[in-house]
């Protein structure tokens, strides 16, 4: 066993010490790495109970990738395995994106239809158990592991939320979440609102497809609902982005501490919708690529924010397999938005972050939830539509709300062209733009 340790230690070493030239000294470096091998030498002789190289090892991975941000990852071959599957657009289990921020498994979003969206689990919850096993400390891969699992099976989460004295508890059914990425309604007075839910590779195209027929049929205004929606694809974000701006123009840029990291994404000019009335709403649970085109639409001044401070990630990922079948997701850069701003959320939990809409309309948690319970009613074909709240719980949404008012009154442009969060931008681009010449 030591001997196992002691190799795979040295190779890994060995490895470290090369690649960690840009980190720290080599003295520096090699020092600590060396009680590394120490440490889980004395582990594998000492420990009360006998331990496995293969969990050691890949705990100490694991420790590696944790210091350095809540979205690097190291996934195991099943982890590996079952991304693969969900970017195909399937698996079983709750449907919630999560991430480990402060050692807490964390809620990013709910999807939209979910077991988890529909049970009222919100942005920022923190899973304190899955069943009856403590996660806190527990990795992503871990947690998700515990959460999917067989269509029609139980799983118990216990949740801390902010404001909140007492752990909640959730028994939700495991079902098989298909990823429907757009969903859509042309609602009276020709306002076309559309629900993005996640940019898969098929989301720009499925949405131009529902325009395209909506503006056959007197398509007057669009809201675009980006609330809860974790992200995904960039090239998926920069293709919703170009729909609504006639120009070819930079959208996005992305720096990383390599040079090859910077690259600058342009719309493809002459988009289709770029005269049409547009609104975008979005919360706390809007995150990455949702955040790329609000915040590129508030820059444009193409359209109006409505709702709460997004999520605020604002970095890149590279997913990166490794030799044994298993795979390192790393951050490699961050985004920047067309005014120079980043998106990139601050350290500080209660600072805002991500794109600060023009319009702010707080909704309180309680309210939250009810409306996730009942928000796949405005989908419903059915002539009597039923929620997973009793008529006399249901609210209004006034997100959606101020949005259809301030459509109705013809004010969408005149609101954009006055609004102070993007004055801000264009006047922080300005002063990046100075600093550089100088």
């Amino acid at each position: 066993m030591k001997t196992i340790i002691k190799t795979f230690l040295t190779v890994f070493a060995v490895c470290s010490f090369f690649a960690a030239g840009l980190f720290a000294a080599p003295d520096e470096t090699y020092d600590k790495l060396k009680l590394m091998v120490d440490v889980m030498e004395i582990i594998s002789d000492n420990y009360v109970s006998e331990t496995d190289t293969k969990d050691l090892a890949v705990g100490a991975i694991n420790g590696v990738v944790r210091t350095l941000d809540p979205f690097s990852q190291y996934m195991e071959e099943k982890a590996y395995k079952d991304m693969k599957n969900e970017t195909e657009g399937s698996y079983s289990g709750v449907g919630l994106r999560i991430m480990i921020k402060n050692n807490f498994v964390t809620v990013v979003s709910p999807l939209p239809g979910t077991p988890a969206y529909k049970a009222g689990i919100l942005p920022d919850d923190r899973i304190t158990k899955i069943d009856s096993k403590d996660s806190v400390g527990m990795s992503s891969d871990e947690a998700v592991d515990l959460m999917r699992g067989k269509a029609g099976s139980k799983v118990k989460l216990t949740v801390s939320r902010d404001n909140v004295l007492e752990d909640l508890e959730f028994n939700l059914v495991r079902e098989k979440i298909k990823i429907e990425t757009v969903k859509s309604v042309l609602l009276d007075g020709g306002i076309a609102y559309i629900r993005l839910s996640e940019f898969n590779a098929q989301s720009a195209s499925d949405l131009n497809k529902i325009l395209i027929d909506y503006s056959k049929r007197e398509m007057k205004a669009v809201v675009l609902d980006l609330r809860n929606n974790p992200g995904g694809l960039l090239d998926s974000a920069i293709d919703v982005v170009s729909m609504f701006v006639k120009d070819k123009t930079l959208a996005l840029t992305t720096k990383g501490r390599n040079e090859e990291m910077k690259k600058e994404y342009f719309t493809k000019g002459g988009g289709e919708f770029s005269d049409i009335p547009f609104v975008i709403l979005v919360n706390r649970g809007s995150a990455s690529a949702s955040e790329i085109v609000s915040g590129a639409m508030q820059d444009f001044k193409r359209a109006l924010i409505i709702g709460n401070n997004t999520f605020g990630k604002g970095s890149v990922q590279t997913v990166i397999p490794l030799s044994d079948g298993t795979a390192l997701r790393l951050t490699v850069a961050k985004y920047y938005l067309p005014s120079g701003r980043p998106i990139n959320r601050s350290e500080d939990r209660f600072a805002k972050n991500g794109i600060n809409p023009d319009i702010e309309i707080k909704v309180s948690v309680e309210d939250e939830v009810k409306l996730y319970a009942q928000s796949e009613m405005i989908f419903s074909k059915d002539k009597s539509p039923k929620s997973a709240v009793a008529d006399e719980n249901k609210i209004e949404d006034e997100v959606l709300n101020k949005a259809l008012e301030i459509i109705n009154e013809g004010k969408v442009f005149d609101m954009i062209k006055d609004s102070k969060a993007a004055e801000t931008a264009a006047k922080e681009n300005g002063r990046k733009s100075k600093k550089q010449k100088q």
